[in-house]
């Protein structure tokens, strides 16, 4: 099996293939922090974070890095209106990025560089975008020179004749501005800095970085001239993305990243999320209505990563009924493994190609090279869902059974394999399950202080407390039991199974 990924630089599939064999370098482009995170973050901050996990399944060592950036006009107009710094609003919402991360179960990154914290880089770059003629001074700003990258436009597709001044993105551009450019197109790599903004001393004299290039400094000096992934939002593709290769090339003549992956925009109701339309979300506000976070995570990850997706109420209470038939899966071991005689249901997880020869089995080994089979087909993670709803349906039919009939159709030793492998595939995609008030091994050995004897005889004292229509003893009993991990089943003819 081979990985395939969508390149967006080439518009077609191509094969995986990193620079350093068993090592990936990937960049994620992060977050602007003057806002709490919202839908679009949770999605791809999530993909991205799965998309780590899986190459690390596959084997890969995986070098993930995502960025902040805190110095933006944004950033800066936030701090005017509350009458607070630019460095009290980015701390301030880089601590809830962190919460809200915390609460999807998203993986943390190996760093999180920051603009400020990678100024030298950042003038370094501009300094020799200058010396090589892609950069000139425009009286304390400095622009980059669109015209003299001949490739520019090749991430996009666009043609510089279809475009709009004011390629830079989030800046306005005034006509003071525009009047220091020798062409429309270009973009501020250095401003000059404005009263009342916080600014840093460099050769053109005291300001701050463009957007664009701090993203160029930040890969270069975390990760290298050339990395293998460099994945966000596809709102990015142009022009920060377009930018970020005409800045890094112009110096280093290779290329930034050989793959370019972009996720999808998430609409609500049909609508582009704004706050202007009252439909803006943010991470928190969902995740307190109460909202189950493995729900969002599985209606994120349901459907392909470059394709958009609608957040609706029907969506999400289908994502969470959805959430309820894996999870019965993943908690099957915990409830019903030790009834079954199971020798392994201590070990939460096997390991990808961890597993014993003896213990392995073509059942496992099935179930895994179909899930990669699915996924490895450009990060299909809704083609690997299949696979665990297919084993979760299987496990919570004979669950069913179980409580119901005493017995399973398919043997212990099968059910182990499968619920393990659950697990493991489970785990890659970030979904995980534990028993509500105590640990696997505490609610399944919550029963070992009553013997078979003992339980037989708080049966037959409900028995007769039935007969005698004395219902809250009956329930009492039924309910001291159903603590204790043991289930009763009332048959016709006043008969009543039990089991642990």
């Amino acid at each position: 099996m081979t990985l395939t990924v969508y390149n967006t630089l080439t518009r077609h599939k191509e094969t995986f293939t990193p620079l350093e064999s068993g090592k990936v370098r990937m960049y994620c482009c992060g977050i602007t922090v003057y806002d709490y995170c919202h839908l679009g973050h949770a999605r791809t901050c999530l993909v991205w974070d799965v998309v780590r996990n899986y190459l690390q399944w596959h084997g890969y060592s995986v070098q993930y890095i995502q960025n902040f950036t805190d110095i933006d006009d944004k950033i800066l107009n936030r701090a005017r209106q509350e009458g607070t710094s630019m460095e009290d609003v980015s701390e301030r919402f880089i601590k809830a990025y962190f919460e809200d991360m915390e609460r999807l179960h998203v993986g943390k990154a190996d760093a999180y560089p920051r603009a400020t914290h990678t100024l030298d880089g950042i003038k370094r770059l501009v300094y020799e975008l200058e010396q090589k003629g892609f950069a000139y001074p425009g009286d304390g700003d400095v622009y980059y020179s669109v015209r003299q990258f001949s490739e520019y436009g090749k991430l996009s597709g666009r043609k510089l004749e279809d475009l709009q001044a004011g390629a830079s993105g989030r800046v306005t551009v005034e006509d003071s501005e525009a009047a220091k450019k020798k062409d429309p197109f270009d973009f501020a790599l250095w401003k000059s800095a404005k009263e009342g903004e916080p600014s840093w001393e460099s050769p053109w004299g005291a300001g701050r970085p463009g957007w664009h290039i701090e993203c160029s400094a930040m890969v270069r000096e975390r990760l290298g001239e050339t990395i293998d992934l460099h994945v966000g939002g596809s709102d990015l593709v142009f022009p920060h993305h377009e930018n970020e290769i005409a800045q890094s090339e112009a110096v280093t003549g290779k290329p930034l990243a050989n793959y370019w992956l972009h996720n999808g925009m998430v609409k609500v109701d049909g609508e582009k999320m704004s706050k202007s339309l009252g439909n803006f979300t943010t991470i928190r506000d969902l995740l307190d209505r109460p909202v189950d976070p493995m729900a969002v995570r599985l209606f994120i990850l349901q459907a392909h990563y470059r394709k958009p997706v609608d957040f609706t109420d029907e969506a999400l209470v289908a994502a969470t009924n959805g959430w309820a038939t894996l999870k019965k899966g993943l908690l099957f071991g915990y409830e019903y493994g030790r009834q079954l005689g199971w020798k392994h249901l201590d070990r939460e997880i096997w390991g990808h190609g961890d597993v014993e020869e003896e213990e392995a089995s073509p059942l496992i080994n099935n179930l895994r090279e179909r899930f990669q089979q699915a996924v490895d087909d450009d990060f299909n993670f809704a083609g690997g869902l299949a696979i665990l709803f297919e084993i979760a349906k299987e496990l919570g039919k004979e669950g069913n059974l179980l409580v119901h009939q005493g017995k399973t159709e398919i043997p212990g030793e099968q059910l182990e394999a499968q619920w393990h492998i659950l697990v493991e595939l489970a785990g890659v995609l970030g979904f995980s399950a534990q028993p509500e008030e105590s640990t696997g091994e505490e609610s399944l050995a919550a029963t070992d202080g009553l013997s078979d004897a003992e339980i037989e005889g708080l049966v037959q004292q409900r028995t007769e407390a039935r007969k005698a229509k004395n219902w809250a003893e009956s329930d009492r009993i039924r309910d001291e039991l159903q603590a204790l991990g043991i289930t009763l089943i009332d048959k016709p003819g006043g008969v009543t199974d039990w089991h642990r």
